[in-house]
């Protein structure tokens, strides 16, 4: 994967969702921080992954977060991977030249990069990171002047990280 560490400026892309909506990195970051994670769908470690970004998503979402999925998948495998996975926030589309995930350099998903309003990576997660799905959760917390809860249940079992 390219070098794209927290402090580097975020590629932009403009991605559509399903119903043809354009969701671009430059309109989004002048509202808030942008959650851009990237997936698969056959990836195990995304199905394993998406859920926990689905709780961030609940906590933190709101109108001056966004949070979305990048599909590297079609719309119809897309739609039902949100489904079975319980996935309510955004998805867009990177199926046909993968325009974005060449952008960043990815060789790797999941890859989930918080992107701050000044269009500069806070956190990159690359495969399951248990360290930075928590960092990103304080960090839009703290930004919203939330309470910071715990994003994993002490009766799961949590793996530190789990290499997509």
């Amino acid at each position: 994967m390219r070098d794209i560490k927290p402090g580097a400026t975020a590629p932009v892309f403009s991605l559509k969702d399903f119903s043809g909506k354009d969701y671009s990195l430059a309109a989004l970051v002048e509202k808030g921080p942008v959650v851009a994670a990237f997936f698969k769908i056959s990836c195990p470690v995304c199905q394993f992954t998406f859920p926990f970004i689905e709780r961030l998503f609940k906590r933190c979402g709101r109108d001056d977060v966004t949070f979305l999925g990048i599909s590297q998948d079609d719309a119809k495998a897309t739609k039902k991977f949100a489904s079975e996975y319980g996935v309510t926030f955004p998805m867009v589309l990177d199926d046909k030249d993968y325009s974005a995930s060449n952008a960043y350099g990815l060789t790797t998903v999941p890859t989930i990069f918080l992107i701050d309003t000044d269009g500069t990576v806070k956190v990159t997660c690359t495969g399951f990171e248990k360290k930075g799905l928590e960092d990103i959760g304080a960090f839009l917390a703290e930004r919203q002047k939330i309470g910071a809860a715990a994003l994993f249940r002490p009766d799961e079992k949590v793996p530190a990280h789990k290499p997509g």
